[in-house]
């Protein structure tokens, strides 16, 4: 016997339906085809009418009385306008009710088409509307029964054959008028049920609506910053590759072999990095490249390598236990160094030591990267510097502060904090990074409850 497909197992196209064509599975296939075709619920509507005042339209012919079936049938014309005309409706219903009651008393059609054109005020309008609608539309058709019972009208709607206790007209009336009465409370109170249910449904649909927008601004923040990290790193250090081999090549051709062999290798791996960001763009599964993060153990030792060869005087260290195993962790630390260099090798001047230390104390990880440059006190363009303010020399590439912007909605996500700024001679950017939950150390028990009672 087949299963239907799990959540897990079903295809994407399922998973991505949106909440409307979620609604729309949900309702039916009947209610579905009846919602689609308007027109068609109209004429149900209509034909239940119809059914339910068959007899009364029915007998009136018999009896001779035209105009009652004349009335029932302009009532069920006029149900087609439900939808455009509703109050107009029930004002209209309401008299015919009156009319019809009072030529052919006791049929089976009192305020049978109150019930449809209230139910029609009810979905459209307020509450507090369709209630007030509901009973004046009641009123006039109660009051009618009411006083054939006691007032004015008294036995006018019955013929007494005698064959009745005294009190049965009285206990008739008084039973019609409360069934009239709660019969469109409940058609009322249905429109009105039904009328919440869309709003919720609207509104479930709008949260979902901004969510999805949400959502996508997020995810193009995402690439974005991920684009900058990718772009602004590999393409500093081809250009510092491709002045240093320019200048050794006729010095030392093996030397210069070695630096344009890492720039190569560098465009390489920003070609796969750009890959990797830009998959979650296509649809064709098959075809994407790999999205998963980039690990931070070997890349990490080979980012620091290729700084080295950029011409960079690097010095790494690291303190404490090994960097968590979340790969999202161990890739927000590699941006963040990564962004770090990339701003010394584009702005540093007269550099003699550049250091990275990464330490690790409980559930806290501390990245700090800081150079000797000789400008490095100077405001950095990517830091929220302007080109005036770095007097750095001009031809130097200035950013737009998108580095230090990025590096510090990464750190957010592991509720840490980015800061950057002339630290002694040089400049210096310190992030702290809160480990993930599943990856910091157990706490050590008190000291009170490691002691025995005495």
């Amino acid at each position: 016997m087949n299963e239907a497909p799990t959540a897990k197992d079903a295809p994407a196209g399922h998973a991505d339906a949106s909440f409307a064509e979620l609604t729309e599975r949900r309702r039916g296939r009947i209610r579905r085809y009846l919602h689609q075709h308007p027109r068609v619920m109209d004429g149900v509507v209509v034909l239940a009418y119809v059914l339910l005042v068959a007899p009364t339209a029915v007998d009136a012919l018999v009896s001779g009385t035209w105009l009652v079936a004349a009335l029932l049938g302009s009532v069920a014309a006029a149900l087609f306008l439900r939808r455009f005309q509703p109050v107009g409706l029930v004002a209209y219903v309401a008299v015919v009710e009156v009319a019809v009651t009072l030529l052919h008393p006791w049929g089976s059609n009192a305020s049978t088409g109150l019930w449809f054109s209230l139910y029609s005020v009810a979905v459209v309008h307020t509450r507090r509307f369709a209630l007030i609608t509901m009973a004046a539309a009641t009123a006039p058709l109660s009051l009618l029964y009411l006083l054939a019972a006691v007032g004015p009208m008294e036995n006018s709607l019955v013929q007494d054959t005698g064959a009745n206790p005294a009190d049965f007209h009285l206990l008739t009336s008084i039973a019609t008028g409360a069934t009239i009465a709660l019969s469109n409370v409940i058609a009322t109170g249905i429109g009105i049920g039904v009328k919440q249910r869309r709003e919720h449904e609207q509104e479930v649909a709008a949260w979902a609506a901004r969510t999805a927008r949400l959502a996508s601004v997020n995810e193009r923040n995402r690439i974005a910053r991920e684009m900058h990290d990718v772009v602004a790193h590999s393409l500093t250090v081809m250009i510092s590759l491709s002045d240093g081999a320019g200048v050794v090549v006729r010095k030392s051709p093996e030397r210069a072999g070695e630096v344009l062999g890492e720039l190569s290798r560098t465009g390489r791996a920003a070609l796969a990095d750009m890959r990797r960001v830009l998959g979650v763009l296509r649809d064709d599964a098959a075809t994407s490249a790999p999205r998963l993060p980039l690990a931070s153990g070997d890349s990490l030792a080979k980012l620091l390598e290729g700084f080295r060869t950029a011409g960079l005087p690097l010095h790494y260290s690291h303190t404490g236990p090994a960097l968590p195993a979340d790969a999202a962790f161990q890739l927000t630390v590699y941006r963040i160094v990564q962004e770090s260099l990339t701003n010394v090798l584009r702005y540093g001047r007269s550099l003699s030591r550049v250091d990275v230390d990464i330490t690790r104390a409980g559930g806290t990880v501390t990245i700090d990267v800081h150079d000797d440059g000789a400008a490095a006190g100077a405001p950095r363009a990517d830091d929220g510097g302007t080109a005036a303010d770095a007097g750095s020399g001009a031809g130097v590439p200035f950013g737009t502060g998108q580095g230090l912007a990025g590096m510090a909605e990464r750190a957010r996500i592991y509720a840490g904090t980015v800061s950057a700024g002339p630290g002694g001679r040089g400049w210096r950017v310190r992030a702290v990074l809160t480990c993930p939950a599943e990856d910091r150390p157990e706490p050590l028990p008190a000291r009170n409850q490691l002691q025995g009672k005495t």
